[in-house]
Order: structure tokens, then sequence, then C-alpha cells
């Protein structure tokens, strides 16, 4: 029988096992928690490096595509000024937008890294001082100024610009690479922190528990996850060095591809274009022959009814001019013209354009609720983008709907739309009613290459260059759509003061300011390398009371002078065969400072006389009337200046 010394132990040993088996499983739960809460940082901590890391693979790969996009855009000009062909100058421009939208991109992806802001700063100095290097050689190239450019192109080659974007975009890549070392280290440090916690956890749990199997169970289950985590996070470097490497490959396929791309986009644009054209056309040139034979029949037994078919023929002709210049102003490849625009006036003066554009099917609706509010733009570059958003609209519709174009007036707050800036913006909103569009695929079709159409039926580029123009405007773009409900695209522009400049006269016809008195009979100089174009010309002048000497080769201009010299104005084409007019009037202006100049051309639909030393310019066809003025605007300007250097010069006064 036991005693109850013996039974007070028993009983004091059963309550210090329990107390002790208490605190163990205290002990224990509180190392599961502890070691819980390690693996959920570790975990956290992995998801957090691997984000990172993407981030700054995206980073460095926009990075070379950019300098691979610079690349192509300096061998496109090259190529260009060695063979000359605009369709080369046009892929240089291009490619020189892209690479400005990828500068964004990239300045986008790194605005949460101060280290990297003020080397994208530095990147977009460059790139803005390099393409105005590159411009001058491209505009020498567009005056036949081959051997000027080339020389140009070789000297930006070695130019410092060029040198500074690739230096700036190797320090940014450098720069991504030691940020992507560092969070790497930090990741793989606090894996190794949270390893070695939880070592110490396990075995002080081990100490405590020797019998606790089911924590055992527990911690070796935590340890294999960790090897785990650590497997996949190296399986996800190797995908991503399998993307680098991915993305290196499609960056070179992708410039052979390129020019294809864009040469399909230019010719469905001229394809689009072209039946309307000679539609237009040839309802112009029947006025044209019918009012001309009308006339001829007529001429002996009526005139005064001739004279009427003659003014039919006149408006017939008159008609195709505009057109012509038109077309000539939309598809010149010149750098950016900014001007104060009214934004309804320039979709009402686009109305013909698309209605050629879309076609019959499609109802064009037009509304001005911006009441003559004005625009700071190029006006080709924004007539483009409207006209890109109505061929997209058209596609969007299958040809037959309803667009509707708006342009209206609104203030935004700060960043209400996109990142724009708080003020007064105009507003251009393109919408049809056609079958819309998800909202992850609205999200990206400003993105360049990115495309919905069917393969060889459109490139991605539209879009993404109407984006990167709107930017450069300060202005933003929006989109709202959904399937079956069609798609308004609305861009956001600056508004400035509402003062529109005089409009330029588009027909002969047209109103015109008063012109100078008309000067004496002058002893005037006619280059022109077009027989049909000197004759008439010639006989023009002589018509008008001017006595006119034919040249019809830039080069033998200066055996006449020098043969005439009562010659006082010398009136020039400017492309022709041997020498440029601008070529010709620049060697000639030191020998025959006191020789006023006009130049002739039917080339560009809006020219710019700095682009001409400063002289007047005559666009093609002319009348009597438009030749007449021009005389007498070139010898009146030829005198001012005169007097202007005399006043300057006291001795030449004398």
């Amino acid at each position: 029988m036991r005693s109850e010394a013996q039974t007070a132990a028993l009983g004091g040993g059963a309550t210090w096992r329990t107390v002790t088996l208490v605190v163990m499983g205290l002990l224990g739960a509180a190392v599961l928690v502890a070691l819980i809460v390690t693996l959920g940082n570790a975990n956290r901590a992995r998801d957090r490096a691997l984000e990172l890391q993407a981030h700054s693979y995206d980073v460095m790969i926009l990075a070379r595509t950019l300098s691979g996009t610079i690349a192509r855009s300096e061998a496109s000009l090259g190529r260009y000024v060695i063979s000359g062909d605009k369709q080369l100058g046009q892929l240089y421009f291009d490619e020189w937008l892209l690479a400005g939208t990828q500068i964004d991109r990239l300045d986008r992806i790194t605005n949460d890294n101060a280290e990297q802001q003020p080397r994208i700063d530095r990147l977009r100095a460059a790139y803005d001082a390099r393409g105005q290097e590159l411009s001058l050689t491209a505009l020498n190239t567009s005056y036949g100024k081959n051997g000027q450019a080339l020389a140009r192109y070789y000297q930006a080659r070695k130019a410092p610009t060029l040198i500074e974007i690739n230096k700036t975009l190797d320090t940014l890549i450098a720069g991504e690479r030691a940020l992507l070392d560092q969070r790497t280290a930090a990741a793989m440090g606090s894996v190794e922190r949270s390893s070695w916690v939880a070592g110490v956890l396990a075995v002080f749990g081990v100490l405590i528990v020797l019998g606790a199997i089911l924590l055992g169970w527990f911690t070796i289950n935590a340890v294999g996850e960790r090897a785990t985590a650590l497997a996949d996070a190296e399986l996800e470097r190797e995908r991503a060095d399998e993307l680098t490497a991915a993305v290196a490959t499609a960056t070179a396929e992708l410039r052979v591809q390129e020019a294809k791309l864009r040469q399909i986009q230019k010719m469905e644009a001229v394809g689009q274009l072209t039946g309307g054209i000679a539609h237009d056309f040839n309802n112009m040139l029947a006025v044209v022959l019918g009012g001309l034979e009308l006339a001829r029949r007529s001429v002996a037994a009526d005139p005064m009814a001739a004279r009427r078919h003659i003014d039919s023929a006149t408006e017939g002709a008159n008609r195709a001019a505009a057109l012509t210049r038109r077309l000539l102003a939309f598809s010149r490849e010149d750098s950016l013209k900014p001007e104060t625009i009214e934004a309804a006036a320039l979709v009402a003066g686009m109305s013909d354009l698309l209605d050629r554009t879309l076609g019959d099917a499609i109802t064009l609706v037009a509304r001005d609720e911006a009441a003559g509010c004005c625009v700071r733009a190029d006006r080709v570059q924004l007539e483009n983008a409207v006209l890109n958003l109505a061929v997209n609209a058209r596609d969007a519709m299958n040809g037959r709907g309803t667009l509707t174009i708006v342009t209206g007036a609104t203030t935004l707050a700060s960043e209400q739309v996109g990142r724009c800036a708080a003020g007064d913006y105009v507003t251009i909103m393109v919408a049809d009613d056609g079958c819309g569009m998800t909202p992850d695929v609205a999200d990206r079709v400003f993105e360049p290459f990115f495309t919905t159409k069917d393969v060889g039926k459109g490139t991605g580029l539209g879009l993404s260059q109407i984006f990167a123009l709107v930017q450069q405007l300060q202005g933003e773009v929006s989109i709202v759509s959904a399937p079956s409900e069609g798609t308004a695209v609305t861009l956001y522009l600056p508004r400035v003061a509402d003062v529109v400049p005089a409009l330029v006269p588009l027909l002969p016809t047209e109103i015109v300011p008063a012109a100078p008195p008309p000067p004496a009979m002058l002893d005037i100089l006619v280059v022109e390398d077009d027989p049909r174009v000197l004759t008439a010309t010639i006989g023009a002048l002589e018509e008008i009371g001017h006595r006119a000497i034919p040249c019809d080769d830039p080069l033998a201009a200066p055996a006449l002078l020098a043969a005439n010299p009562a010659i006082g104005l010398i009136i020039s084409d400017v492309l022709m065969p041997h020498q440029t007019g601008p070529e010709m009037i620049a060697a000639l202006s030191p020998l025959y400072p006191h020789i006023a100049v006009l130049f002739v051309t039917g080339f560009a639909g809006e020219v710019n006389v700095a682009q001409f030393g400063g002289h007047d310019v005559l666009r093609k066809p002319f009348t009597l009337n438009g030749l007449e003025r021009a005389v007498a605007t070139a010898m009146a300007a030829d005198r001012s200046a005169s007097t202007a250097a005399a006043q300057c010069d006291p001795i030449a006064a004398e």
C-alpha cells in the first residue's frame, strides 16, 4: 500500500508532467507560428523580387529596342541620301517618331526610379538635338543637294549627340542591371535570413519537444517548400533569359519586315484614294473639254455664249488645280510646320477628301460645337490623323454605317484625361457605329504594330503615330468602345488664342489682297525646262506688257544675263535638271544683287519662302492677274530690300 508521501510524489510528478506538456505545447505552437510567419515573409520577398526582376528586364529590353529603332532610322536616312528614294526618307521619319514614342514609354516605366529620370531627360535632349541634325541632312536631300547631304550625314555619324544617345542608353541599362543585381542580392539575403531563422526555430523546437513528430513533420515540409521556391526562382530566371534572347531575335527579324509593312500601308492608302480622285478629275476634265469644244463651235456665231463656255472650262480647271494642291499638301514629307488652326474649319475643309476615301455607303456627319476654338499644330499632320481615324472607323463598320466627327471645347483638371495638364482644350471626336472593341483590345490600340485587322490589311502603326503626334502637342487621347456599340476616339489638343491666319487662296479666281502697283515694262529672264510651260509663261508676260527672254537650261542663265544687262527680274522654276532654281539663284546673286527673283513651282502646296532665300514664290497653275501681281510684289520686295541696305550703309546711300 502506497504511503501518503509516495502518493503525493506521484501526484506532484503528474502535475509537473502536465505543466511540462502544456509549456512544451505552447512553445511548440509558438515555434510553429514563427515558422509560418517566416515562410510567408520569404514567399512575399520572393514574389517581390521576381516582379522587380521582370520590371528591370522590361526596361533593358525597351532600351535595346530604342537603340535599334534609332539605328534603323539613321540607316534609312543614309539610304535616302544615297538613293534619293522618298520612301526611304519617309521610313527614316516614321522610325524617328517611333523612337520618340519609345522614349516616352521608357520615361513612364522608369517613373518610379529617381536615379533613372535624369538619364531619361539627357536621352530626350540628345534625341531632340540629334533629330535637328538629321533633319538638315534630309532637307538637303529633298532639294537635290545630295553631295552636301552626304557630307552632313557622314559628319553627323561622328556628332556628339549620337555618342550622347548611345552613352546614355548604356548608362541607363547599366544602372538598371546594377539595380537588378541589388534587388536579387536583397532577395537572396532575405531568403537566407528566413532560412537561418527557420533553422534556429526548428532546432529549438526539437530540443524542447523531442517527441513532437508532428512538429518535426511541419518543419521538414516547410524546408521542402523553401527549396521548391528557390528552384522556381531559378526557373523564372532561366525563362527571363530565354525571353531576352527571343526578343533580340524578333528585333532582328523585325528590321527586315518593317519596310515591307510600311509599304503595304502606303499602298493601301493610295488604293483607297485613287478611285475617288480619278472620278473627280474625270468630272473636271469633262467640264474643261466640253466647255472648250462648245466655245470653239460658237466663237464666230455667238461670242457671248463662247465666253460663257470658256468661263465654265476655267472653273473646271480651277477646281482641278485646287484638288491637286490639296493632294500635294497632304502627301508632302516636310518637317512639322505649326500654325494656328480652327478645328471646325479643318474638318470642314476635309469633307471632299473624306467623302472620296470613305465611299458612298458611309454617311458622314460633322458637327461644330467648338465655337471657333483654335489649336496650334501642323495642318497636314492633323488632317492625316483625322483621316486615319476615319479610315479605321470605316473598316470597323465594314464599309457601311454612320461616321460622326464632332469638334468641341472643354476644360480639364490636371490628369483628368491621361497625364494632361489642367487647362482649356479643343476636342476632335471621331465616332462610328461599328463592331466596337473589348476593354483589353482598347487598352492596346495605341501600341506600335498592334492591330486587329487580318494579315496584310494593316500594320498597326497608324494609331501609334496619332498618339505620338498628340503627345508632341502636349495633348491626350481617349477611347470609348464596347462590343457591338461602336467606338469613339477623342483627341484633346491645348487651346490657343482664337486667331486664325488669313487663308492662302487655293484658286486663282479667289479674292486676294491688293497688290503693289504694276511696274513699267521690264526685261525678264524666264528659266523653265518644260518647253510648253516656257512658251505659255513668255506669252503671258508679253500679254501684260513685259519683254521676256526665254532660257530652257539654268546653266545657260549666266550667259543670257551678261548679254542682256537691262534684265531686272528672273522668273525661275524650282526643280530642273542639271541645277535647281534655288541653286542657280544662289550662284547668281553675288554677281547680280540688283536683279529681283520670283520662283514658280507646282511641287508643294504650302511653300516656305525661307527655303528660297526669302524670295517670293508663285504656285502653278496661275492666271495673268496672278502673274502680274507676283511680278509687282517681287519688284516691290526688291526695292524695299535695296532701300533697307542703303539705310544701313551710309557710303552706299551716297
